[in-house]
């Protein structure tokens, strides 16, 4: 089976024109507020495609989305899809040294980004040689730099492109790419299959169903349902687990709402005037606020629509299931279990108490990453999945080679959880391999940060480590070594030190200072030992 996502996106548009797809409220508190139906979305998108065609974007080509949730951003991916050129996001938290990095490694020929951030684009465009052309959503602060290249204001863009679908053939091929965290620190784009990302990532146009079969058959669902879904990503589109979210929603012909940043009472509010049935978040760090909003200041807000909330990137608490239940327990909360690398892998069970465990679906298997082989119950190994798996990372051979390989006649992504199966099938994840920290949703990995706070004149030697938190599931904290002969350096001082050189999410929350820094004799680092002076279980 061929599958394109543009091909299927316009079969719907086809099949239901007049139904709304698309609610987006600016800002909170009931402020400027769009609606799209499926035709017009689909115009809008025409409309830029062929402006980034007009522009000399050409079929494969990257054109990056740094920009918030908006209309912009789907119909900027739309518009990319439809014209064969490749999406690829962008983290919005990033600092300049971060972008400059992304921009050249994704090799981006456009990008269409937000305004605020035109300081940050013009900081990191330098670096960036095959980025050609730019298109600027909104008005620009007036201290702000502009970039090298001439930004086309997006409403320009839109207005000059013509409607229509001439755009030729396009091919299951076709690729999106999703950048994520590397082991380094520095981010990886995986490079995704159109096709493949159909049937990991949005379960084939039916993800709790069957798979369709031929292309033409999500259409033909499309005509003899209904409409009545109403799904809300409030996590950035710049993740994966939202943007896959709306494509789900795309493909059942039905509504996405967007809010431009999460606000828990102003998401409240929109589930109950949208009558939202499927919301999706990132972690506790989403749902906690959502939980202590709704026992609180947004108390009786009617969520009798509600159906379903789904956490993707980071596991739910307990404490917070359980509270959440407590609130609204006609609604599922799906604990779902994937990576950027194999889309969705399974859903948690409720089990409290036993860590995570997982219902993983027929493609997902715990293995020896030695001999590829499957383990037994019990022992240890590391999750992988075989099938609809991604090309491997842009630009990274070698980190593309340790992680996907073939086995028994099919292609293998190995994952960096390591997990044990039980005799019921069920899968127990025991958590990652590296020492990547996962704060709310956003992984941040040790050396990036360390290499940071070593630039700093009054730090000698540093190890970083996640230590638990009730809100953002782990915070980055670290263990700092002074330089002979400076006084210890305080967290407000490490912290602007490292905001310069960082996203926010990744600077260290507390800081402990110690006389050394353990490691092992041949140097590596002693993290165990870190984390357990970070969180106060050892004295340094």
């Amino acid at each position: 089976m061929d599958v394109n996502l543009a091909d299927l996106f316009e079969s719907v548009v086809d099949t239901v024109p007049g139904r709304e797809a698309l609610v987006h409220v600016d800002h909170p508190g009931g402020g400027a507020e769009r609606r799209l139906t499926y035709a017009q979305l689909d115009t809008a998108a025409d409309r830029l495609a062929h402006h980034l065609r007009d522009s000399g974007i050409r079929p494969g080509e990257h054109v990056g989305l740094h920009l918030y949730n908006g209309v912009e951003y789907l119909q900027t991916l739309w518009a990319c899809l439809k014209l064969r050129a490749v999406p690829v996001n962008v983290n919005y938290r990033y600092v300049e040294e971060e972008l400059a990095y992304l921009y050249r490694d994704a090799d981006l020929a456009g990008l269409v980004f937000d305004a605020e951030f035109t300081g940050r684009v013009a900081a990191a465009l330098p670096g960036a040689e095959r980025l050609r052309h730019l298109v600027r959503v909104g008005s620009p602060p007036e201290d702000a730099p502009e970039p090298r290249v001439e930004p086309v204001p997006f409403a320009d863009a839109e207005a000059a492109g013509a409607p229509g679908r001439d755009f030729g053939p396009r091919s299951g091929d076709d690729q999106i790419i999703i950048y994520t965290g590397g082991t380094t620190g520095l981010p990886k784009g995986v490079m995704w299959r159109q096709e493949d990302l159909f049937f990991s990532g949005l379960g084939g146009g039916a993800p709790t169903g069957e798979p369709v079969r031929r292309p033409e058959e999500l259409a033909e669902r499309v005509a003899a349902g209904g409409e009545g879904l109403v799904f809300f990503p409030t996590a950035p589109l710049m993740h994966g687990t939202s943007t896959l979210t709306a494509f789900v929603a795309f493909d059942f012909g039905q509504k996405v709402v967007l809010h431009r940043k999460f606000v828990p009472r102003e998401v409240l509010r929109t589930i109950e005037k949208e009558r939202v049935t499927c919301v999706s978040l990132v972690g506790d760090a989403m749902l906690r606020p959502l939980v202590e909003a709704l026992a609180g200041p947004s108390r009786g807000t009617d969520c009798s629509s509600l159906f379903s909330v789904s956490s993707s990137g980071a596991v739910l608490s307990d404490t917070v299931r359980e509270e959440f239940a407590a609130l609204l327990p006609h609604v599922a909360l799906l604990n779902n279990f994937g990576s950027s690398e194999s889309g969705f892998n399974g859903t948690a069970t409720d089990d409290r108490g036993r860590g995570l465990r997982v219902r993983v679906n027929d493609r997902t298997a715990v293995i020896d990453p030695a001999t590829y082989e499957p383990v037994g119950p019990g022992q240890v190994g590391r999750v992988a999945q075989r099938g609809h798996v991604p090309l491997g990372y842009y630009n990274d051979p070698a980190k593309t080679a340790e992680t996907f390989f073939h086995a028994r006649g099919e292609r293998w992504v190995l994952l960096g959880d390591m997990a044990t199966v039980g005799a019921d099938g069920v899968v127990t994840v025991l958590g990652r391999g590296s020492q990547c920290i996962n704060t709310g949703g956003e992984k941040v990995y040790p050396e990036e940060v360390e290499e940071a706070l070593k630039a700093h004149p009054d730090v000698y030697d540093v190890l970083v480590t996640g230590v638990p938190d009730a809100r953002w599931g782990h915070r980055v904290a670290a263990v700092v070594q002074p330089r002979p002969g400076a006084g210890p350096p305080t967290l407000g001082a490490l912290q602007a030190h490292c905001r310069a050189r960082l996203a926010g999410y990744k600077v260290p929350r507390s800081v402990v200072v110690t006389d050394r820094i353990e490691r092992s004799p041949s140097g590596k680092a002693d993290y165990r030992w870190a984390r357990a002076v970070a969180s106060g279980e050892r004295t340094p």
